[in-house]
């Protein structure tokens, strides 16, 4: 694939035939606003300055590039190294987005903000951003979600910010995103949608992208310094995809870089019980945009299901849906067992406790790392900490 392929997205916000923007009319004002302060914006030297200040001073970027030396040992190679954005401040990859989109909302005079979340780690990085810049923040959250992720759910009500429960559908990350978007909708003069990944109508999906392509940049910086070239693989879990959009996004034009994202296959793809979207959907709009989906034959959005919050979700980014379509990208998935029996694994091996969504694309590695070789260097992308998590191990008796 050559660079001249990969620009995108097109002028209309789609990603060969995904994405583009699938709303009222009355948010469409808000959306080509939105586009045009980006667009003025993003190679600002103000900004952009602003920007790198907070990554260095408030995120504490660059996250490390770590060599997991006991679980190397134990897999008896390949050398698996962690992007470790578990270290950033509130813990995951989010804050690099909403550290830029507020920067955004206070540019284009947003003094109310709203945003989704499921893991509840977009919603602690956005009432972060929010009570750093004392603006109002009102935060959408499945009851199911608020159930199982409550340390999270504490923290945000700490910052200032004012949790919704959402009781409608699954009671999780869909539902979330639909009350927000209700929300927007209906406020969209004085309030600004942090979205949380690199989904929803154009020109969010490349918004996002752009905000955590950070991790990639560092990345293959970090690469070449500690092993002289560019990784082997690099792998990601995938919800909405924005921690693998992030970290994959300044290799695509590399294809001696294996990509992988992984997706949630729940209590197993022939269960019907998943979020694997990429493996058993197909093509259709959700909150805004058109990409690949889990549907019944009735057109209807079939409730996901993953033990973790950040990747019960039934969609996914445009740009993933491409990147799937042109084969740049292999995605695979990782069951709920599976992804337990990595979160135990790797904390017990490396001193460090994952994300349960990041256990995810751990629990690929070691599903698959016979298929590397030994001397293959492997980059996973710790997307988050998994102390959030500890209920879900309580209700499954693992503690």
């Amino acid at each position: 694939m050559t660079a001249k392929k990969h620009k995108i997205p097109d002028k209309h916000g789609r990603f060969g035939p995904y994405g583009g923007r699938y709303v009222p009319e009355t948010v469409i004002y808000a959306l080509d606003e939105l586009k045009r302060e980006y667009r003025t914006i993003k190679n600002d030297k103000a900004f952009r300055s602003e920007l790198k200040a907070l990554f260095a001073d408030y995120i504490g970027r660059p996250s490390p590039l770590y060599f997991a030396e006991r679980l190397t040992e134990y897999l008896k190679g390949p050398q698996i190294y962690f992007k470790r954005e578990d270290l950033n401040h509130t813990g995951a990859h989010k804050i690099n987005n909403t550290v830029g989109q507020i920067l955004l909302a206070r540019r284009m005079g947003k003094e109310r903000i709203i945003a989704e979340t499921g893991a509840g780690q977009h919603g602690l990085a956005t009432a972060t951003v929010c009570a750093r810049f004392g603006v109002e923040c009102i935060i959408y959250m499945g009851e199911e979600d608020i159930a199982r992720q409550a340390p999270n759910v504490k923290k945000m009500k700490l910052l200032g910010a004012e949790v919704r429960p959402v009781s409608s559908g699954s009671k999780t990350l869909k539902d979330a995103t639909s009350e927000a978007l209700r929300d927007w909708v209906t406020n969209v003069r004085d309030t600004f949608y942090i979205i949380g990944s690199v989904v929803g109508p154009d020109p969010y999906p490349m918004i996002v992208r752009d905000f955590q392509s950070v991790i990639g940049k560092e990345t293959k910086a970090q690469s070449k310094r500690i092993l002289g070239a560019s990784p082997d693989a690099i792998i990601a879990c995938v919800g909405g995809g924005s921690n693998a959009i992030g970290i994959f996004h300044q290799f695509l034009n590399d294809k001696k870089v294996k990509l992988i994202g992984v997706e949630a296959a729940g209590l197993g793809l022939r269960s019907g019980k998943h979020a694997a979207t990429l493996s058993k959907g197909k093509p259709g709009v959700l909150h805004g945009s058109f990409s690949y989906l889990i549907y019944d034959h009735d057109g209807q959005i079939i409730l996901p299901h993953s033990i973790s919050a950040g990747l019960d979700y039934p969609g996914i980014g445009p740009e993933h849906s491409w990147l799937y379509d042109t084969g740049r990208v292999k995605y695979g998935s990782t069951t709920d067992k599976e992804a337990m029996r990595a979160f135990k694994l790797v904390s017990r091996l490396e001193g460090i406790i994952p994300a349960m969504e990041t256990s995810h694309a751990l629990g690929w590695l070691i599903k698959n790392s016979k298929d590397f070789k030994k001397s293959a260097n492997i980059v996973v992308c710790l997307s988050g900490r998994g102390d959030k998590d500890m209920p879900i191990l309580e209700e499954y008796g693992e503690l």
